[in-house]
C-alpha cells in the first residue's frame, strides 16, 4: 500500500539508491511513476506493504516502509532489488553499486567511485567537514537526522587522513 513517506513513522525502515547522477524532469516523473506502481502492488507473503519514497535532490531514491502492520520477506526484498535493476535497465543509471561515495563539492552533489573518494581525501580534496550521504542509515529518523553530515561524523571516516 502506497502512502506519503512524510506520514511514515521515525522507526520506519529504510533503502537508500544514490544515482550516479542527476535525473532529468522526465527521468523524475518516470520514477515517481514507476516507483508508486511498485509500492502499490509490494507484498510479504501476501500482506500489502505499508511503503512510501522520497526523491532527494532529483538523484537519490529512499524507500521507506512501515514494519508495525507487516515486515519486509526474503521474497519481498528480493523484490524490490529486481524492481530498483529494472529502474537501472530503462533510465541508464546505476542505484545498487554501493561502492561509490556522494558528497557536496561547493553547493554540487558529487558522486565518486570510493577509490576517488579515497584519493581525494589523501589529496585533501575533501575533509573530515565535507558532507556526505551516509546511505547506510536505516531508519526514517535516521535519514531525517544523519544523511547529511560531515565526513567525520560517517563511516567515510575511515578514509580521511
Amino acid at each position: 500500500m502506497l502512502v506519503s513517506f512524510d506520514s511514515l513513522p521515525d522507526h520506519a525502515r529504510i533503502w537508500i539508491y544514490p544515482s550516479n547522477r542527476k535525473l532529468s524532469e522526465e527521468e523524475v516523473a518516470l520514477v515517481k511513476e514507476r516507483t508508486s506502481e511498485f509500492l502499490t502492488q509490494w507484498t510479504a507473503h501476501g500482506t500489502d506493504l505499508t511503503a512510501g519514497f522520497d526523491l532527494p535532490y532529483d538523484r537519490f531514491l529512499v524507500i521507506g516502509l512501515n514494519q508495525d502492520q507487516a515486515a519486509a520477506s526474503g521474497c519481498s526484498i528480493d523484490a524490490s532489488v529486481r524492481f530498483i535493476q529494472s529502474l537501472q535497465d530503462e533510465l541508464g543509471v546505476d542505484l545498487l553499486d554501493k561502492m561509490n561515495v556522494t558528497f557536496y563539492s561547493g553547493d554540487f552533489i558529487a558522486h565518486k567511485s570510493l577509490i576517488e573518494f579515497k584519493k581525494m581525501a589523501k589529496n585533501k580534496s575533501v575533509s573530515r567537514n565535507t558532507v556526505v550521504f551516509n546511505n547506510l542509515v536505516n531508519t526514517k529518523e535516521e535519514y531525517l537526522n544523519y544523511w547529511e553530515v560531515p565526513a567525520h561524523e560517517s563511516w567515510h571516516n575511515r578514509f580521511l587522513p
